[in-house]
């Protein structure tokens, strides 16, 4: 029988977890119950107690206790990122859910992240209905309006808690269709600036034998891409879209953080690298972007999206950045420079056409990569098919190998 992990304060939430550990029963399954409380002795008794989610990060119960409440939260939320891989490596957890307002949210949704996409995962929450980017991360986390607080049970709550509890039982009794031929996946990055060359490459991809996802830089999709990696789903990528880099160096709105090209060189699966989009920071509508950027070159690429051209300075400190990552690789890797532009606004004619900011890139990968990189410049722009048929008979090449 599959086993639901109901994870949250048990304290101040006793009374509604009883309610939503009796629905999931009444579905058939087992349940676990994780308590992450910081201050009181829980109203209902939990398999896993609070000093054990405590002590699973070296803090005893009684240094918990005396902690700020911010200070506690984290302690917790750390804790129970251990505590739940650990129930679910050991095989003790089929699916997770969750109940609390922003603190329990916080808690609870740490412990999810730390669970494989595909888990079923069911948050009922107080915000959710607001911005819950920063508690799903880059995992498959459903988030439940709790519509009212989660204090107490009445008409509204009740109902609230059963579809809850009968969310997490469809998840767990739906299993998806067998497929007899599964593909490796390959991981390709894309953004409407190189949509062409991804477009051709995915299909040339599917062709050979592979099933491809793309995903789109926006930051989450950089570092879904790397989670997806790390967990060992990728077999090959196709990083052709490296934008998130620009962001995260000039201060953009799609960074995906530091580590964006980190996991397929600790995994030393293939990759081919190109610098994609490199030409291009992403800010909102233009009255958002900083001041202090006031002189340099913008496009509007819709009304809510401003891009702005990069410069021969942060494209010299970016190449520098991606031939380090890519020195650190386990496994094999190719750069691939289109030398006639790396996005379709820096084209010949385009508005981001400036072949010197290019070439920045371009020879500061080539003057810090490791010798038995192989750099690969070819005479066209990004969205030359030509490009994309070169990109995909080097990782082809490197996947066979």
């Amino acid at each position: 029988m599959k086993t639901v992990v109901i994870i949250g304060s048990m304290d101040t939430k006793g009374e509604e977890f009883a309610y939503l550990k009796r629905m999931i029963e009444k579905h058939g399954f087992n349940t676990l119950v994780v308590d992450t409380s910081t201050l009181d002795e829980p109203r209902l008794k939990p398999d896993i107690y609070n000093s054990e989610v405590a002590k699973a990060i070296g803090v005893n119960i009684e240094e918990l206790v005396k902690m700020g409440r911010g200070e506690a939260m984290e302690i917790m939320s750390k804790g129970a990122e251990i505590i739940v891989r650990r129930l679910y490596e050991e095989g003790k957890l089929d699916g997770i859910i969750g109940m609390g307002g922003s603190g329990g949210t916080a808690i609870a949704t740490a412990g999810m992240r730390s669970l494989p996409v595909g888990v079923p995962k069911v948050m009922v929450s107080t915000v959710a209905a607001s911005n819950v980017s920063p508690y799903i991360g880059t995992r498959d986390i459903a988030m439940i309006p709790s519509v009212v607080d989660v204090a107490g049970l009445n008409r509204i709550s009740r109902q609230i808690y059963a579809n809850a509890a009968g969310a997490i039982a469809g998840m767990l009794k739906t299993e998806p269709e067998e497929v007899s031929d599964e593909k490796p996946l390959i991981a390709a990055t894309m953004f409407g600036n190189t949509t062409p060359c991804v477009d051709r490459a995915r299909m040339k991809m599917e062709k050979a034998g592979y099933e491809v996802l793309v995903f789109h830089c926006t930051g989450t999709g950089g570092r879904t891409m790397e989670d997806l990696i790390s967990d060992g789903f990728i077999t090959g990528v196709l990083d052709i879209t490296t934008t998130e880099w620009a962001d995260e160096l000039v201060g953009g709105v799609f960074s995906a953080g530091p580590t964006r090209l980190d996991a397929a060189s600790k995994t030393g699966i293939p990759q081919v690298i190109v610098p994609g989009c490199v030409d291009m920071v992403n800010f909102g509508a233009m009255d958002t972007v900083p001041t202090k950027y006031k002189n340099r070159i913008f496009y509007q690429w819709n009304p809510n999206v401003t891009l702005m051209r990069t410069t021969p300075e942060e494209n010299t400190e970016m190449g520098r950045i991606f031939a380090e990552k890519a020195n650190a690789s386990k496994g094999t890797v190719v750069f691939m420079l289109p030398l006639r532009g790396v996005s379709m606004l820096d084209s010949k004619d385009g508005i981001f056409w400036l072949p010197e900011a290019d070439k920045a890139i371009f020879d500061a990968i080539k003057q810090n990569v490791r010798n038995d990189i192989p750099v690969i410049e070819m005479d066209v722009n990004i969205n030359d098919p030509s490009f994309a048929d070169r990109s995909v008979q080097e990782l082809l090449k490197m996947l066979e190998v």
